[in-house]
């Protein structure tokens, strides 16, 4: 049995598979293990039927479906299941803030990361939120300086205002904060955020081996080491706890002896100070001493920048962030966009970009009142989508001129991103690009098919407030879709 990696609860890996009941069909395996029958013809005039005979199984009685399909050009809708109703989206909520950073920020926009001096020889460190900083990156910021001929600072300010108020959503789960989903959005990062950890299994008895992949984060934390190795016949399970406040870890379970490495990645306990020692180790190996250092807000008054590295652009990170289903590169996305509305001082930054969010999809032609958003990833479950939303904002996309870029984000049917491993030798491989959403009860899948044989469709499925476990309801929306992959009029 594979280990279960979670914060605070255990998580079971599911299996999935496919299958579909509606007229003379063909056995095709989907993983292994698993199969789906495949329509041999899919009728339009037949679509009703054949998405009924689906959701009206047994199983899904106290399931909730909202169901949208509509031609791509056009408004003709072919199927609309409860479209116009609320749904927790998930991550589907990617999609409205995938879109809005496209349209107001264009594809080539990049965050900056700075250096400034000003007259009195006092430095300062801004950061904007960039989400994908490293190492890597800071270094540079270190030869910039070097280059310069700067090899003492006296006074170095991390200026930590850029963004401002909550920086994780505080209608996120507890597990959520305790796991690398909920990981802090703030405006210095460095690796996401987050530390690495390996737990390797020693001989039975013994605890679990604990490998530090950064020395100097080792150095801040508290280990309660409640792990033990087992014997190899013996189930195997992980539970990783930490303190919001204090730096505690705490590890419980077991691994079986000679069992393979888990690697475990959890979110820091105070990002900008995290950021300050990676930064000064950087700078020491470039020999550029600091003599103090402050975390705080500066004027900004008679500043020179001289040094800076620039994030990817931002048609890169929309792609990391749907084809993955980052969280984190979402939220740090919807930060992002308060940079189109001024706003006063100490205004929650997060609060501003949803503002934008909302601007830029009334604009795009997303009917107001058709969604409640509350932020940037779809951890919430106070977000609420109608699937006439995601059809709406799906179709608007494609005709402003970051079409190309908006749809190549999204993951294709069995072959990228988090569809690689779904529909597998089905008719939706390479034809389907679909945004993925999963919570707890909740699953939704909203995007394009391109039917060799009938129009080009926008759809969104999403089911709340189910009690079937992941694979039923993922094999029955695939189902679905699969028939909309090989649609013809007929």
């Amino acid at each position: 049995m594979p280990a279960r990696i979670s914060t605070g609860l255990l998580l079971l890996f599911l299996s999935w598979h496919l299958g579909i009941n509606y007229r003379p069909a063909t056995a095709k395996t989907l993983t292994p293990g698993a199969q789906t029958r495949t329509l041999a013809t899919a009728c339009a005039s037949q679509l009703n039927f054949a998405i009924d005979k689906v959701i009206n199984r047994p199983q899904f009685y106290r399931s909730r479906w909202g169901i949208l399909i509509q031609k791509l050009q056009t408004q003709q809708t072919l199927y609309n299941r409860d479209g116009e109703k609320f749904f927790i989206p998930a991550s589907n909520t990617k999609l409205l803030t995938t879109a809005a950073a496209l349209k107001q920020l264009g594809a080539n926009y990049r965050i900056r990361t700075s250096v400034y001096r000003n007259s009195d020889g006092v430095f300062r460190v801004v950061g904007r939120g960039d989400p994908t900083l490293t190492d890597e990156q800071l270094i540079e910021l270190a030869r910039q300086l070097k280059q310069k001929g700067i090899t003492k600072i006296k006074h170095l300010i991390l200026d930590d205002s850029y963004i401002q108020g909550d920086i994780i959503n505080p209608s996120w789960q507890w597990e959520d904060l305790l796991s690398g989903d909920g990981t802090p959005v703030n405006n210095l990062i460095v690796d996401r955020n987050s530390f690495s950890l390996i737990l390797s299994p020693q001989t039975v008895g013994k605890p679990l081996k604990l490998i530090w992949l950064n020395s100097e984060e080792k150095k801040q934390w508290q280990v309660i080491n409640q792990s033990i190795t087992v014997g190899k016949n013996e189930p195997s399970f992980l539970n990783i706890s930490r303190d919001l406040q204090a730096s505690t870890l705490q590890i419980q379970g077991q691994l079986p002896a000679g069992y393979q490495s888990q690697f475990v990645t959890l979110p820091v306990v105070a990002p900008a100070e995290y950021f300050w020692r990676r930064f000064r180790s950087v700078l020491a190996a470039e020999k550029i001493s600091v003599q103090q250092t402050s975390i705080a807000t500066s004027s900004g008054k008679n500043e020179v920048e001289v040094a800076a590295v620039n994030s990817p652009f931002l048609s890169e990170m929309v792609i990391m962030t749907n084809q993955n289903s980052d969280n984190f590169l979402a939220e740090a996305l919807l930060r992002t966009l308060a940079i189109k509305k001024p706003a006063p001082n100490n205004q929650n930054t997060a609060a501003t970009g949803l503002e934008v969010l909302k601007t830029t999809l009334t604009s795009l032609g997303v009917e107001v009142g058709s969604y409640v958003v509350v932020d940037g990833s779809g951890l919430s479950r106070k977000n609420l989508i109608t699937p006439q939303a995601l059809v709406q904002t799906l179709k608007a996309m494609t005709k402003s001129p970051q079409a190309e870029v908006f749809r190549a984000s999204l993951p294709v049917a069995g072959r990228s991103g988090s569809l690689k491993k779904r529909f597998q030798n089905t008719p939706a491989v390479g034809t389907v690009q679909a945004k993925t959403g999963t919570l707890g009860g909740v699953f939704a899948l909203s995007g394009y098919v391109n039917p060799p044989h009938y129009d080009s469709l926008v759809f969104s499925i999403m089911v709340n407030q189910t009690e079937q476990p992941a694979s039923v309801v993922r094999q029955a929306i695939d189902e679905i879709v699969v028939v909309l992959a090989q649609l013809q009029r007929c």
